[in-house]
């Protein structure tokens, strides 16, 4: 066992599992200074196009995204960033290679570099700033919480961040808004238990309509969200 495995699992013994969720939950709030509300994933785009109108074909376009496209590589991503004997800088490396477009690039640097400054500040360490899903599981790693939980919160908070840029986009009710996160609780559950399992090179994305959409947003003139 290595040196990285031992401290990682005393760390987790010494741990209270109540705790730590709350501490998950603190990390992953909107109130986190992260800055998550300034980003919609390429789904301003969408709207303005008249492709996302109504609560159905958001409740899609994110099952989507979170089943086949960046929200189920990020909880890989997030997932192997966990093991206490990853190769960390590779798991960077690739949450980086990921990005399909300058502001999803952008979008996991800057988030991760604020989450990583924040921690920082908690814990009294000094984290070099990595890609948002990798500071998360990395700073996870001292939780007594298993990866499939870490990641279904951090899915949860992704698309909860995404149904608020909607609500006040679309516009979309409030009540729509929490029915479109409520039915995606089944997918999100699923995907965060196969990440778990899943290598770092079986990581795969199949949502070119979401990528676009990001990358059309870089040259949309009238914009809110940065991304």
């Amino acid at each position: 066992m290595t040196m990285a495995r031992i401290t990682t699992t005393i760390m987790r013994d010494l741990s209270d599992p109540e705790t730590d969720l709350l501490t998950l939950t603190q990390w992953l709030s909107p109130a986190f200074p992260v800055g998550g509300y300034a980003y919609s994933h390429g789904l301003e785009w969408v709207i303005s196009e008249g492709q996302v109108t109504d609560a159905d074909a958001l409740f899609h376009w994110l099952s989507d995204v979170v089943e086949h496209g960046s929200g189920r590589a990020d909880a890989v991503l997030l997932a192997r960033a966990m093991d206490a004997e990853a190769d960390l800088a590779r798991v960077a490396a690739t949450a980086r290679a990921l990005a399909p477009s300058r502001e999803r690039w952008v979008e996991t640097i800057d988030q991760g570099r604020a989450f990583t400054s924040a921690v920082n500040a908690l814990r009294d360490t000094e984290d070099s700033p990595v890609a948002l899903p990798v500071a998360v599981g990395r700073a996870a790693r001292s939780l007594a919480l298993p990866p499939a939980r870490v990641a279904a919160l951090y899915l949860h908070a992704f698309a909860s961040n995404l149904m608020s840029a909607a609500v006040r986009f679309v516009p979309l009710g409030q009540s729509d808004g929490q029915r479109v996160l409520a039915r995606l609780h089944p997918s999100i559950e699923r995907v965060a238990w196969e990440a778990a399992e899943t290598p770092l090179d079986a990581i795969g994305s199949a949502v070119p309509g979401a990528d676009l959409a990001s990358m059309h947003h870089e040259t949309q003139t009238v914009r809110i969200f940065r991304t």
